[in-house]
């Protein structure tokens, strides 16, 4: 069986197998440097009608909690950015979301590439994590040496940008932990300037409730009329600080046919605006846009183009 260097080594090479464009180890422990962060960004109502991000506090911090004996916490980043682009003349949907849902995709990638790592580790004891429970992942892809926080709060990586998703695995298994690196933000404040709702409210942190993100998808009631001017035809998520982030421009196109977009990604408004439920479920059943649901992207049309009302 494997250990150590070799162990680590090994784990590389699965992670190029299977797609993952990096991978780092941080040591399992609670993250007391985040703990004040935490309180002050839901003290200050920055989660919005998010209640659930008030639920297990102390698992957010500590993965030992969510898997009693944990030793590691492995970090992936996993490609989206698309090589394709939505017709112009239509409401606009986050990259993230063009394909299919990338829970799904990347657990089953990390399942496979578990069953091989332990082929040469012996069995390992821990959980699969995808966007699914209190992780906090940027933070523990940051420590495990992965990229740095960018001011929009998201995973930045020198030569790659911050078109990933973020999965871990949280085990029994003991790995030399890697070591974070600098930010390279330095003064840019390109994503505060272009962020429409100025949901960017201090290097690093987001008032969510603010953001179109959270507005077009977590936001169950009426979008407030304030907003309406500000939305750059978003109908589900946002892009815009990551378009223009200068890292962005180092962006090359993932290479995982799952995420490729279905036909509707030629519709134009008129067509977008004519979509029944049917439709709808034939083309986004196995998207992470079902999160909002037929109704709510209607509704979102409606506020986003209130013309065609």
């Amino acid at each position: 069986m494997l250990q150590g260097a070799a162990l680590k080594t090994h784990l590389q090479k699965l992670s190029d197998k299977y797609g993952f464009i990096a991978v780092g180890v941080a040591a399992a422990r609670k993250l007391t440097e985040e703990e004040d962060r935490l309180k002050s960004w839901l003290g200050k109502g920055y989660h919005g009608t998010m209640q659930y991000m008030e639920n297990h506090f102390e698992k957010r911090l500590d993965p030992t909690l969510l898997v009693p004996g944990a030793k590691s916490v492995i970090c992936f980043l996993n490609n989206y950015y698309p090589e394709r682009r939505q017709n112009p003349d239509a409401p606009k949907v986050a990259k993230y979301a063009w394909g299919e849902d990338y829970h799904r995709v990347i657990k089953d990638k990390l399942y496979d590439l578990v069953a091989e790592l332990q082929t040469e580790s012996g069995p390992i004891e821990g959980r699969i994590f995808v966007d699914s429970a209190p992780v906090m992942e940027r933070q523990w892809a940051a420590i495990a040496g992965l990229g740095w926080t960018g001011k929009n709060s998201l995973l930045l990586r020198k030569g790659v940008g911050s078109y990933f998703f973020i999965a871990t695995i949280i085990c029994d298994l003991e790995l030399d932990p890697d070591l974070p690196v600098n930010s390279h933000c330095g003064t840019c404040t390109a994503c505060i300037d272009a962020c429409p709702t100025q949901a960017i409210v201090q290097d690093g942190v987001i008032d969510a409730s603010k953001c179109i993100s959270y507005l077009t998808i977590e936001r169950k009631s009426d979008i407030p009329e304030a907003f309406q001017p500000n939305m750059e035809g978003y109908i589900f998520g946002c892009d815009i600080c990551q378009d223009v982030c200068p890292w962005n421009q180092f962006s090359t196109t993932h290479n995982e046919p799952r995420f490729e977009a279905g036909t509707w990604i030629n519709w134009d408004n008129r067509a977008w605006q004519n979509i029944s439920e049917f439709v709808f479920d034939e083309q986004f059943g196995k998207s992470a846009i079902t999160r909002a649901g037929f109704s709510k992207i209607r509704k979102n049309m409606e506020f986003v183009l209130p013309q065609n009302k």
